[in-house]
């Protein structure tokens, strides 16, 4: 057993000094790419590559290994050069962030030759639905819309079932698409129906609020609630691309809006101490909140990169999360989402990191205490799915853009 373990050390630092040479050539590709305006995807030459690398063995449970670890390093290489090509303006070849861009969804997207279903709420403005499916006119073979009831409450069963239905009636097969328009609900509804009909459809994600372009718009976290505990059923579906119209958030209330910004100071706390500044001194948060997404993605992005399904690093995520989901639960609808994460994070905030956090949330007007028994809490918290029997993986932060991981034994918060 040791000498394989010394085997498979040498092997990982071979492999560490070969990927530090394929980036070096990725980057001189994608100067090249940029000089000469050709796009960083090559579908066709990434699927011709892999068939013939794979075909080196005759394992075919190796083969298929080695097909995921190639598509894995090739995604992070075409990441890389967008980086290089976009000067970071974007996180991600798949991800859209422009301002005016709703009415070109269609061709943004890229979806074509398929039918296809837009899931939207009561509380999204109807016309965002409409121009996402004017957009389609030409390029989709059919478009549907499906509108459900506003709110968490309708984030169940039965509406989920209502998405299946619509999506048999209008007989959609596996080569077709769903594509959410709306906030957070909306879009863990809608990618929920796309990973489990037919075992899967493609999905497209146009978030609408603040808080659901930040938080849910990427990651591949798809959920309902159920018996009462939020997000409790789910799965993992990847959208195909995201597109963020940052102009579909003047139509936003100012609570929704700094709800949302929640998120950002959460992942600018734990990872970007240049984003918090931003947040933190911005006079114009709608003139700097094209700065705040792109930033705030490239973090998560970078974070559910390195763990898609949440083994260890992105736990980073759910900073304020852990006592900010029981405060939701407990307040039965008092705070929004971002108001309980904010009031969540001072619990795991300590020194300047506290000091600066309060700061800034005290400037957006989001709450920083409530009335909330520790008890009540303590136990919503132990039916969180991330507590693993007493014990809790929280994230600390005492220093502007750096964390720390600790186990807790739920019955010891300082809550």
């Amino acid at each position: 057993m040791t000498n394989e373990r010394k085997i498979i050390d040498q092997i990982d630092e071979q492999m560490a000094q070969l990927f530090r040479q394929r980036m070096a050539a990725a980057e001189k590709i994608a100067l090249y790419k940029k000089e000469c305006g050709l796009p960083v995807e090559d579908l066709a030459r990434e699927k011709e590559m892999i068939e013939r690398r794979c075909g080196q063995f005759e394992d075919e449970r190796l083969r298929a290994r080695y097909a995921d670890f190639l598509k894995g390093v090739i995604s992070i290489s075409k990441d890389y050069q967008s980086e290089i090509i976009c000067g970071a303006k974007t996180p991600c070849h798949n991800i859209i962030i422009q301002r005016g861009s709703l009415s070109q969804a269609g061709t943004l997207l890229g979806i074509c030759g398929s039918k296809v279903m837009i899931v939207t709420d009561s509380g999204v403005p109807a016309q965002y639905a409409a121009t996402v499916a004017e957009s389609l006119k030409g390029r989709a073979t059919e478009v549907h819309i499906h509108t459900f009831e506003q709110g968490e409450s309708s984030k169940n069963i039965d509406t989920y079932k209502g998405v299946l239905e619509a999506l048999v009636e209008g007989g959609f097969t596996r080569g077709d698409s769903v594509v959410a328009v709306g906030g957070g609900v909306v879009g863990d509804l809608a990618g929920f129906a796309a990973a489990t009909y037919m075992r899967g459809l493609r999905f497209y994600n146009v978030p609408t609020t603040l808080l659901s372009q930040l938080d849910s718009s990427i990651g591949g976290k798809t959920a309902i609630d159920f018996c009462g505990v939020k997000n409790i059923v789910g799965a993992f579906h990847m959208p195909c691309k995201v597109l963020i119209d940052s102009e579909t958030l003047r139509t936003l209330p100012q609570r929704q809006l700094n709800s949302g910004l929640a998120e950002a100071i959460k992942m600018a706390a734990t990872s970007d101490a240049g984003l918090f500044s931003i947040i933190e001194n911005s006079t114009d948060l709608m003139a700097d909140i094209d700065e705040i997404i792109r930033r705030s993605l490239i973090v998560k992005q970078a974070v559910v990169k390195a763990d898609p399904r949440e083994k260890g690093l992105r736990r980073v995520l759910n900073f304020g999360h852990t006592v900010g989901h029981a405060i939701e639960a407990a307040a039965g609808g008092e705070y929004l989402h971002g108001e309980a994460v904010a009031m969540g994070m001072l619990y795991f905030a300590e020194g300047d990191a506290r000091s600066r956090i309060l700061k800034v949330l005290q400037k957006y007007n989001l709450p920083t205490s409530h009335s909330i028994l520790a008890e009540t809490l303590r136990a919503l918290i132990a039916h969180d799915k991330k507590a693993s029997g007493d014990v809790i993986t929280v994230v600390k932060v005492s220093e502007i853009g750096s964390y720390i991981f600790e186990k807790v034994n739920i019955q010891d918060l300082a809550i």
